[in-house]
């Protein structure tokens, strides 16, 4: 009989990983002397389903899912992944996928482990993540979770839920805006801009990109201080490439972004966005 002592944690280290109850978990353990993998294969061939959740095991697959409030304020989006894609088009899965949206739409939370801490029936959404994983076998966890608060909120999910985008804009709804946060997300989706203009750049991404400019012109043979005016031209272009609102308009090449919005309503804008997609 094993002499190795079982703590509470390692118990609850193994039903973290597998799924499988406490009192199975520490039996496994105890039988397996302490080790992990050796009670893994012992709750498989005792017939139990293990999930065998390891961080090792890549869940680069999944859906992202898109909602916004009634009144168009407030948005969620969030990734759910998986190993395979086969388990992505599951509509098991994708249903699970909405429900927790739904919840975090309702309950307001900001972060990932709070949205597992939160109710979805007789459990926790993080339970609940539990015992998919043990149902199906392939690691499975909510991977991005992210939310916007603005007077109009426009979600979007593109490409069978690969991407999902919130747009926050500085009016409030109606159809027309409505319209234009759907082109906006559209574009967000498919340019995956990094900011909505130069003030929302971080510095130290201006930092960098400013060095690395300085230098390719340099080793051009140009001089320090030619270099230095060259590179504020190459970071318009930069901003104007990588930032939403001055890039060409997908739909109307003719125009920006922000010109687009403007012809749609007067002063408006988008204050944020947020974009997921699978595997990111």
């Amino acid at each position: 009989m094993s002499t190795v002592t079982i703590t509470a944690a390692e118990v609850n280290k193994l039903r973290q990983q597998t799924g499988a109850g406490m009192m199975d978990c520490r039996k496994a353990l105890t039988e397996s002397n302490g080790d992990f993998e050796s009670a893994i294969d012992y709750l498989r061939k005792k017939g139990q389903k293990v999930a065998a959740n390891r961080s090792d095991r890549d869940a680069k697959e999944g859906v992202v899912i898109a909602k916004a409030n009634a009144a168009n304020t407030y948005g969620v989006v969030l990734n759910l992944s998986s190993e395979t894609d086969f388990v992505a088009k599951n509509e098991e899965f994708i249903e699970f996928a909405q429900q927790v949206a739904d919840i975090a739409l309702a309950t307001g939370v900001t972060t990932v482990d709070d949205l597992k801490a939160a109710a979805m029936g007789n459990a926790t959404i993080g339970e609940k993540l539990m015992e998919m994983v043990a149902k199906i076998g392939e690691k499975i966890e909510i991977s991005r979770f992210e939310q916007v608060t603005a007077d109009a909120v426009v979600p979007y999910i593109h490409s069978g839920y690969r991407i999902g985008v919130l747009v926050g804009m500085n009016q409030a709804v109606n159809d027309a805006i409505l319209l234009a946060g759907r082109d906006v997300a559209m574009q967000i989706a498919a340019m995956s801009p990094l900011a909505v203009d130069s003030d929302s750049v971080s510095a130290e991404m201006i930092a960098r990109e400013k060095a690395i400019a300085i230098e390719q012109i340099m080793a051009e043979g140009k001089a320090a201080d030619m270099a230095e005016k060259i590179a504020a031209g190459k970071l318009n272009k930069f901003f104007k490439d990588n930032t939403l609102l001055p890039q060409a308009f997908v739909k109307d090449n003719s125009k920006t972004v922000g010109e687009y919005l403007t012809s749609v309503s007067k002063g408006l804008t988008t204050v944020s966005f947020k974009r997921i997609a699978v595997g990111s």
